[in-house]
């Protein structure tokens, strides 16, 4: 299908294009920016006339909950919401039911995303065999599978040799090496960030040094095996220094930021609110102006939606009972704007884009996240102006519980575009 997309602002932050001009689309790919090619004849048409129509964006991490948690989530329920919050490519971790510790699961995965027809879904395969920290995964039969890297979760390793094995593996082959820095016993069990206000609130605490013990594990690991590691979500100042150091020593590290870390602090749990029940914990006001800092100077790569969707029996309890996690494939795309508008500037949104778009891709190495003619056809179109309402019935994503519920946000998605195909349209 021949898809002309007219007179929106196009924003490609990784070819540097922020003009108001002409997409032209054809066979699923960009066939032009500007000037129709020549013989094209449009088969459809999208007015993007006070719009902005920029790459789909690049969620680094959003849990599906298929297979074994459709009482969660299903895949169609959240692939949904994936189009619809504008994002056409996705990572998912491998904390499945069983976990993604076999090419045939991951297979089985990629296959149903397929068929859905709907976001580029990339599963990260287990780094061991059901997450249970002891023997390798095949990482080479996975990678074959579709696995675009390897990680634990939430599921920390507890022999630093199995760790040390994995990298050196990982290194051996080009693979990239999924953690989420923290300690496996400090912290453990704790529901909030370790300070006065847990303290207040009775709640157990996660102290900072949970992640910066962790991070001085992993660079030493990463030192010795030069293997390349993607830290995920990180939370607190303490560790980003730590981050910056590591890449200014040239370590091949990234990392990443859940976004809604982006916003919110522990104050925000308020009066034991679980849909603030996050992993890892809202930090404080310093941690969350660390992370902004962060993402300006580039030692935060990518911001995610870290989706997370939890059923009702599981987030509507005490707030030390209820599950972790929240929902955020349809806030992504709000959210980064909110930050965007917090920055001011001509190039604020380029640059917040770039977050959740090129940045993203590179750090996953996908070739997803910009508009280059003869790249794929991924693209949304939203109005960065318009309001909406964070309410459950907004939501397509099965998971209803976020911290923003009742959040006014600006950035409304009005088309998402997958392999050239309108996939979603308000």
């Amino acid at each position: 299908m021949n898809l002309h997309i007219k007179n929106g602002r196009l924003i490609d932050p990784a070819n540097g294009i922020d003009s108001v001009t002409d997409l032209f689309i054809a066979d699923g790919k960009v066939a032009a920016i500007g000037n129709a090619p020549d013989g094209f004849t449009a088969d459809s048409t999208i007015d993007a006339t006070g719009l902005v129509v920029a790459p789909g964006l690049v969620d680094l991490s959003a849990r599906l909950r298929e297979p074994g948690y459709e009482y969660k989530a299903t895949l169609e329920s959240e692939m949904q919401a994936a189009i619809q919050g504008g994002v056409t490519t996705l990572v998912c971790p491998p904390d499945t039911d069983p976990v993604l510790d076999e090419p045939g699961l991951v297979e089985m995965l990629k296959h149903r995303a397929r068929n859905l027809n709907q976001a580029n879904v990339h599963p990260l395969g287990a780094l061991t065999m059901g997450l249970k920290g002891q023997a390798l995964t095949e990482m080479a039969e996975l990678t074959e599978a579709g696995c675009i890297g390897f990680a634990q979760a939430e599921v920390p390793i507890l022999d630093t040799n199995v760790l040390l094995r994995a990298l050196q593996y990982a290194k051996t082959f080009g693979y990239t090496v999924w953690l989420r820095p923290q300690d496996p016993h400090i912290g453990r069990g704790g529901v909030a960030h370790s300070g006065p206000l847990a303290t207040r609130l009775g709640l157990s605490g996660v102290p900072v040094m949970a992640e910066t013990i962790a991070l001085h594990t992993i660079f030493e690991l990463v030192r010795s095996t030069g293997a390349r590691v993607h830290l995920c979500r990180m939370s607190s100042s303490a560790g980003l220094e730590l981050v910056r150091a590591a890449k200014a020593e040239g370590l091949p590290v990234t990392c990443d930021v859940g976004v809604h870390h982006l916003h919110m602090t522990d104050a925000d749990i308020g009066f034991f609110d679980s849909n603030a029940r996050l992993t890892p914990p809202l930090r404080t006001q310093r941690d969350r102006d660390a992370i902004r800092a962060a993402l300006l100077d580039g030692t935060i790569d990518a911001v995610c939606s870290d989706h997370t969707p939890v059923d009702d029996d599981e987030k509507l309890l005490p707030f030390g009972e209820a599950s972790p996690g929240a929902t955020g494939l349809e806030l992504l795309l709000s959210l980064t704007l909110k930050w965007a508008e917090e920055l001011h500037g001509d190039t604020a949104l380029v640059r917040a884009l770039a977050k959740i778009t090129s940045q993203a891709a590179r750090t996953a190495g996908l070739d997803a996240g910009h508009l280059a003619p003869g790249a794929a056809a991924d693209v949304v179109v939203f109005d960065p102006a318009q309001r909406w309402l964070v309410e459950g019935a907004a939501l397509a994503s099965q998971g209803k519980h976020t911290p923003f519920l009742g959040y006014e946000l600006t950035g409304q998605v009005k088309a998402t575009v997958v392999g050239g195909r309108v996939a979603y349209q308000r």
